[in-house]
């Protein structure tokens, strides 16, 4: 009974992060890069926030004791940091161009496939499993991008570029993720996607005039705009992070990583409820196809 409850922590995690892409697109307003980065400094207060609440409560057994502890720790969230600013700057840039909350669901629900084809790097075989998960990715991908004159929008190859960029940060946080705080380690990670993303927000959506910022002022002068930077912030980093490390630590890895791909399915729902997106039959087949090669890989196969 105890995993049903952190199935369903894991399940609302989901939800969260599947529900903020439409807060994703009711955000950019002020542009992809200036949203990402606000969102991100105002998580990063969250994060480290939320581990000094964690100290007092003696909840944080792995917070660094040294400075050797601590400068491996910073060193983790840099790595972390710089795969994650890629990922969620091509996530928000293909929203921005026009890609709708369930369609960009799907098309980042691709680093499921991604993390075992990047793994080969570091020496891992392919099973013939994932082998069929990848082709029934890419026939899902064909039914969901490419329209009737045989042509993807270029919003839907930045999303796939921003699948690729969410496989290589789980990966480099597998690497460091164990060993480390993991509510600091992503404190860090979100400082550095803040950080690094003020330079494109100067440079593209204040076309290189700080003149620009009187206009990011006056937009959030008003309450509206803030509720989906503080949903992004606040909800799918702050909450469903720490949801996610709640659950993983009483749930086995496949389970865990089933629940977490509802994230897709979440992002159409949301999509059609509250933007009333419709899709095609041609785009409903294929995000079928692609949410069923996203949950065959995480299906352990036993043989008799």
């Amino acid at each position: 009974m105890a995993n049903i409850g952190y199935s369903f922590l894991m399940v609302l995690a989901a939800f969260l992060w599947g529900s903020t892409f439409v807060a994703q697109i009711e955000g950019n307003d002020v542009g992809p890069f200036a949203f990402v980065c606000m969102r991100n400094f105002i998580a990063t207060g969250v994060l480290f926030g939320l581990a000094k609440v964690l100290d007092k409560f003696n909840k944080s057994p792995r917070k660094p004791k040294t400075k050797e502890e601590n400068r491996a720790l910073w060193i983790a969230g840099l790595f972390c940091g710089l795969t994650l600013f890629f990922a969620m700057n091509l996530q928000q840039t293909g929203l921005f161009l026009g890609c709708s909350a369930g369609k960009a669901g799907f098309l980042t629900a691709c680093y499921i496939i991604f993390v075992p084809i990047l793994s080969t790097f570091f020496g891992k075989k392919i099973s013939p499993k994932i082998w069929l998960c990848v082709a029934i990715t890419l026939e899902g991908l064909y039914l969901l991008c490419i329209k009737e004159d045989f042509t993807i929008q270029p919003s839907d190859i930045i999303l796939l570029l921003c699948a690729l960029a969410f496989a290589a940060h789980i990966l480099v946080v597998g690497k460091y993720g164990p060993y480390m705080d993991n509510v600091r380690l992503s404190a860090i990670q979100f400082l550095v996607v803040a950080t690094l993303s003020i330079f494109p927000m100067f440079f593209v959506d204040l076309k290189g005039s700080f003149a620009g910022f009187g206009t990011v002022i006056e937009v959030y002068s008003h309450f509206k705009p803030w509720i989906p930077l503080l949903y992004a912030a606040i909800l799918s980093s702050g909450v469903a992070f720490t949801l996610q490390i709640v659950a993983q630590n009483k749930l086995r890895p496949t389970i865990a990583s089933l629940l977490m791909s509802l994230e897709s399915v979440f992002s159409v729902i949301s999509g059609w409820v509250m933007l009333g997106e419709r899709f095609t039959l041609q785009e409903a087949i294929g995000c079928v196809l692609m949410f069923t090669a996203v949950i065959l890989a995480q299906v352990k196969i036993r043989r008799r």
